[in-house]
């Protein structure tokens, strides 16, 4: 059901970018819209990545510097099933992690210092885990596209505004149309790109869970890392807010009002879920009773 959702939620945000293309310039514009949908999810196909890791400057991990990390990565690849993913380590005090690459045989994953210094070996399993999940279910490349179609949406958007109603004869709705542009298009574009974000992280938090056999180990580490993101800050997070939807839990701290528009499920949401899967997963190994 979450995989059709994503398709539907991700079907409305290339239509809402080819409808504000046509509210900008007509078919014209609905077509130049379309083509630079494909050129600029080309190009993140491809690159994403890598300029994620260099934005965040990740480092490559090694068996020097990072040993536990490394083998807890390729136990729980092997238990997910797919490929080790490369391994990277961010020098940032906040505690926090995200996958990247555009499938499974090109992914990897980074964790912050932070992470590595402020959380245990099964807390950290919990969090890996919940990356893998996200790489198996292709994630990296599903929220790549919605988050560049979203910022061509507020380029559009920007575009309007500097075309202005001089150029409006080409707008189906004229001096209208391009207000509605300005406004309702990003803004719509936002709610759509939360909606897909805040679908696959409930999903990589169930898929988490079953890859390190432990709900509760994920549970705690989203506990502490809420705890701890919203007081140490992200420098880097707050320079570049697009990407926050990548990390495992809101890098952006609290003070900011980008947080009313959080592509993250409530923290509160998650635990709970998680604690409901570690109850059934308890009541499903507890033997039968006799018969009567």
């Amino acid at each position: 059901m979450s995989y059709a959702r994503t398709t539907l939620l991700l079907a409305a945000l290339t239509a809402l970018f080819m409808g504000v293309g046509w509210l900008i310039g007509g078919m014209t514009g609905m077509v130049i819209a379309l083509m630079a949908a494909v050129a600029m999810n080309g190009f993140a196909y491809w690159n994403s990545g890598t300029m994620v890791l260099r934005m965040y400057g990740a480092k490559p991990a090694d068996p020097a510097n990072a040993p536990m990390l490394i083998k807890l990565v390729e136990q729980l690849s092997y238990r997910a099933g797919i490929p080790a993913p490369r391994v990277y380590i961010i020098d940032n005090p906040q505690p926090n992690a995200f996958a990247t690459g555009r499938n499974p045989e090109h992914a990897a994953i980074a964790a912050t210092t932070g992470l590595l210094q402020h959380l245990g070996p099964e807390e950290t399993a919990g969090v890996i885990a919940h990356e893998l999940a996200h790489v198996r279910n292709r994630d990296t490349l599903i929220m790549t596209v919605t988050a560049t179609i979203a910022g061509a949406i507020t380029m559009l958007s920007q575009l309007a505004f500097f075309m202005g109603a001089r150029n409006s004869r080409d707008n189906p709705l004229g001096p209208a149309g391009l207000i509605l542009v300005m406004i309702v298009g990003p803004m719509a574009a936002m709610l759509v790109q939360m909606a897909i974000s805040r679908t696959r992280e409930y999903e990589a938090d169930r898929i988490g869970a079953e890859i390190c056999g432990h709900p509760m180990w994920l549970a705690n580490a989203l506990t502490r890392l809420g705890e701890m993101s919203g007081r140490i800050e992200n420098k880097r997070a707050e320079k570049n807010p697009a990407t926050a939807h990548l990390f495992i839990v809101n890098p952006l701290r609290g003070r900011s009002l980008r947080n009313l528009f959080s592509t993250h499920p409530s923290l509160k949401n998650r635990v709970a879920r998680l604690h409901k899967i570690a109850n059934n997963a308890e009541h499903a190994a507890k033997p039968a009773g006799p018969a009567n």
